[in-house]
């Protein structure tokens, strides 16, 4: 992934200070509120994890037991266990046991779609 350079020379900043106040206006009435870009803060912070990144890209592909997340990650059940608990409280996957398996899915397209878009921005 390239980086930029972002050497403080103040090429990408305003010469003169003078705000659009009608696009200004317009922005500040579409910003959600405080509570809710908390809400997103902490949304976004559980796709921060490595591991729980694997999960959901398996899981947008199949959707799959807990015995076949632990082969395909090369990982032990506590540890997958774990970070599929983490998981479900967040609503981004669920579970439907078969008998004595648990098969995950994601829970909507959504998450499938936030996925693999930031997939497709760092691979740019």
């Amino acid at each position: 992934m390239e980086k930029n350079n972002l050497e403080n020379t103040n090429e990408d900043m305003c010469e003169v200070c003078n705000p659009h106040e009608d696009a200004v206006e317009r922005v500040k009435g579409r910003m959600p509120s405080q509570e809710e870009y908390a809400e997103l803060s902490e949304f976004f912070k559980i796709f921060g994890n490595p591991t729980r990144l694997k999960i959901i890209s398996l899981l947008s592909v199949e959707d799959l037991c807990v015995c076949d997340i632990c082969e395909a990650l090369d990982l032990n059940q506590t540890t997958v266990s774990n970070q599929l608990r983490i998981l479900r409280a967040n609503n981004i996957v669920k579970y439907q046991k078969e008998g004595k398996m648990a098969r995950y899915s994601l829970t909507d397209l959504h998450i499938e779609m936030i996925y693999k878009v930031g997939l497709e921005h760092i691979l740019e």
